[in-house]
């Protein structure tokens, strides 16, 4: 588990994504103890957490928006892991401006395509607000990363970001589908 200020906050980011899925999945009913499955039946896939009733534009926004959210975690998590190395900030290290570099192109893309999941035609304010919310604190942090900002604005904005996902996660269950 990452030790670090930045870093633990990035874990977290992903712990909530991934329990507002498990939250969200439909409930499993065991198969009776007295029937044996048939070896020839190949087994039955289980369809991602959602509902049949959920707006179709929510379903594609969110999506493209939990992918935005993967990945960005993932790429600014490494960067907030080279960070911690340091007592101080030492951006002219190695691995942390490579690892820079990868977090803020991630999340200049993120932001893309976080803009245009919130721009999804038909999608309501409620679900695209949050999502553009996200898109702006993305900016900032890679802006405040590029001009090699120290770990309390980084740690703000990066909270910042937090509560913007959760609201696009529960904007999101709210529809019906996921994030």
């Amino acid at each position: 588990m990452p030790t670090g200020f930045c870093a633990t906050r990035a874990f977290l980011a992903g712990c909530v994504t991934i329990s507002v899925s498990f939250l969200l999945a439909p409930a499993a009913a065991a198969q009776p103890a007295d029937t044996v499955a048939d070896p020839a039946v190949p087994p039955v896939q289980v369809a991602t957490p959602g509902n049949d009733n959920a707006d179709p534009a929510a379903v594609a926004a969110c999506g493209q928006f939990a992918e935005v959210l993967d990945s960005t975690a993932t790429y600014y998590g490494d960067f907030a892991d080279s960070l911690e190395a340091f007592a101080a900030v030492d951006y002219s290290d190695p691995a942390v401006e490579s690892s820079n570099v990868v977090g803020r192109t991630a999340l200049r893309q993120g932001a893309g395509v976080a803009m245009s999941a919130a721009n999804t035609p038909g999608l309501t304010p409620a679900v695209a607000e949050p999502m553009r919310q996200w898109s702006v604190d993305a900016t900032k942090l890679l802006i405040k990363m590029g001009l090699r900002g120290g770990r309390d604005t980084l740690n703000s904005t990066a909270d910042e970001m937090n509560n913007d996902a959760i609201a696009a996660q529960q904007a999101c269950a709210a529809a019906g589908t996921h994030a």
